[in-house]
């Protein structure tokens, strides 16, 4: 089964298209140089992947920038109407659970 794409996945993988575009980078070229599989970075850029804070340090590191450059985008938009009214976030579930 395929996720959907999420809100902030989608503004996030447009960034980072952008970003590995302007760089002439491929897919497979970003994924070696961050240590992660191309087919997680197309993912990331359709949206149906949101990074961990480690893996946004990768991509920094392999797109030579800083993260804020990644995560600058959401600036411009409203982050309340990215997460849909009512959604809780997901909590884990600990271990007595």
């Amino acid at each position: 089964m395929t996720a959907q794409p999420q809100p902030e996945g989608k503004v996030f993988g447009k960034r980072l298209r952008e970003m590995r575009e302007a760089r002439g980078e491929t897919l497979r070229s970003l994924a070696d140089a961050a240590g992660l599989t191309h087919p997680y970075i197309a993912e990331m850029e359709s949206g149906r992947k949101v990074p961990s804070l480690t893996t946004l340090i990768r991509l920094a590191i392999a797109l030579e920038c800083e993260v804020t450059d990644l995560v600058d985008v959401f600036v411009k938009h409203d982050m309340k109407k990215l997460i849909p009214k009512g959604q809780k976030p997901a909590r884990k579930r600990t271990r007595a659970e």
